[in-house]
């Protein structure tokens, strides 16, 4: 998806919402995982999930880990959960949270496996990626043509104090990062991850990667504030990714939980609704 079609989704739904499909299968409702093996449970659910949230979404993002720990039918589940995306007649983009990267030959590897041509790979749109090994361990995911890398630059967990905000002379380390890596990519290639928890740090982002989209977890459960994010964030394209997970998708656990994702999903989308209209 180029970042015009994914602009285009956004103005069009009047929303920047992604929802991310953290499917835990402990957490996913007993009557789902009583009346099917895991594999069908987490696609079901998923399957749910999507079919009510999607006129409120504009992008989906499920995390690797909740599908690989499961083994084959944790990823026979994202496979199926992702080939189900790409046959709905409403566009969707779509993330890998996986955020890997290591030496080149096996990013190129990497980057194949989720961002190839669909036969032997989920085919996602986007990836998230470490930068702490720098261009090298970047760039293979920067050469398919009309697919995403989605550098982490300042995310929200404690731990992020440890190296992340880290001063010297040039700024804080996580400023670095945003500097150096603009020019590994473009506005057409490259977004960054920043945490919704780090909101007051959006305008120093901004500041520095005007134009580039910006994914940001941590709106919902993790406390973190949608007004002061698109309020920071928010640029003549859009812009931005904002994420919500377990709010949205365990919002019930009974059998009306995909009747309370699509009420979650929909409030959020009214919320961001409400300011794309004021800013347009």
């Amino acid at each position: 998806m180029t970042r015009q079609e994914l602009t285009n989704i956004i103005f069009t739904k009047k929303s920047v919402l992604c929802v991310g499909l953290d499917s835990e299968l402990s957490k996913i409702p007993a009557h789902i995982r009583d009346n099917n093996s895991p594999e069908d449970a987490v696609f079901e659910f998923n399957k749910a999930i999507i079919d009510a949230t999607l006129p409120f979404t504009v992008a989906y993002k499920p995390n690797l880990a909740f599908y690989e720990a499961m083994g084959l039918p944790g990823m026979s589940a994202l496979y199926r959960t992702v080939a189900y995306i790409r046959s709905l007649n409403e566009p969707a983009f779509v993330i890998a949270d996986a955020k890997r990267a290591d030496i080149g030959n096996t990013s190129r590897l990497y980057a194949t496996a989720f961002l190839g041509n669909g036969t032997t790979s989920p085919n996602f749109d986007a990836i998230t990626v470490a930068p702490y090994m720098g261009i090298d361990s970047v760039s293979p995911f920067l050469g398919f043509e009309g697919k995403w890398a989605i550098l982490l630059a300042l995310t929200s967990n404690p731990g992020a104090n440890d190296f992340q905000m880290i001063q010297n002379a040039d700024g804080q380390l996580f400023e670095k990062v945003l500097q150096q890596s603009k020019t590994w990519g473009s506005e057409e290639n490259l977004m960054y991850v920043v945490g919704a928890t780090r909101a007051e740090m959006l305008k120093k982002v901004r500041s520095i990667v005007p134009n580039h989209f910006l994914l940001i977890p941590g709106v919902g459960t993790q406390g973190g504030d949608m007004n002061e994010v698109l309020k920071n964030g928010w640029n003549n394209s859009g812009g931005l990714l904002i994420n919500a997970s377990r709010s949205i998708i365990f919002a019930s656990a009974g059998n009306d939980f995909a009747l309370a994702a699509k009420a979650e999903a929909q409030k959020m989308q009214k919320e961001m609704e409400d300011f794309i209209n004021q800013n347009i």
